[in-house]
């Protein structure tokens, strides 16, 4: 079974590179530190599209979408 981060967890990887961002479209998979990925999906949030989802890529580590906003939050980053 998978590894659940907590939200201090989380924080505490937002500088780690290692993840990806995963949209539906191949061609749009972008893969760079947690901070730049969540950057990533807030400007896709405002801009009406679905965030997409996000992978840590050694561990396969899915974040949902209140664990988004919450590191959204914590970036400064309205809701």
């Amino acid at each position: 079974m998978a590894t659940v981060y907590t939200q201090d967890d989380l924080k505490g990887r937002v500088k780690s590179p290692g993840w990806t961002l995963v949209t539906g479209k191949k061609d749009q998979s972008i893969s760079d530190t947690l901070e730049k990925i969540l950057r990533i999906t807030h400007h896709r949030h405002k801009s009406g599209q679905a965030p997409g989802l996000v992978r840590e890529i050694e561990t396969n580590i899915e974040l949902d979408m209140i664990q988004i906003e919450q590191l959204w939050q914590y970036l400064g980053l309205p809701v």
